[in-house]
């Protein structure tokens, strides 16, 4: 079941990488021009959500089983396994709560402008964040 999870939040974190881009570069076209707000844009940057948590979800569910009979001291000692089991879920957590503070900021500001700036700013920096760490060692 642990390796189902694992194969899922691997390739999930694909589709989380291409939609946060996608509804940042929404965000910046918008600041940048005169665009309006459509339906459209609340969409990419909903399924962003809703992917970045699910991945999220799969995460904790696979750091807690791991951790569940794991010494932190000597975690903490290896570099590998910190990031792995300290430094990854901790910006996958920073990187959800800016997704979700983006998306209530996109839908409920006034202002076409502020919408996009919110959007770009928000689900840009998360995209910034999973960038950081992810293992790109285990990625392809």
């Amino acid at each position: 079941m642990q390796q189902i999870i694992l194969t899922i939040h691997h390739y999930l974190a694909f589709v989380v990488v291409i939609l946060l881009a996608w509804a940042a570069i929404n965000g910046f076209s918008g600041t940048k021009g005169d665009k309006i707000w459509e339906e459209k844009y609340r969409k990419v940057n909903l399924f962003a959500l809703i992917a970045t948590h699910t991945m999220f979800l799969l995460g904790l569910i696979l750091i807690v089983l791991a951790l569940s009979n794991a010494d932190m001291a000597s975690i903490m000692k290896n570099a590998a396994a910190r990031k792995a089991y300290v430094e990854h879920p901790a910006v996958g957590i920073l990187a959800a709560i800016l997704v979700t503070i983006g998306n209530a900021k996109s839908k409920k500001t006034i202002g076409n402008g502020k919408r996009f700036k919110a959007t770009f700013v928000y689900f840009g920096l998360a995209l910034l964040l999973i960038l950081t760490r992810l293992p790109y060692e285990k990625l392809f």
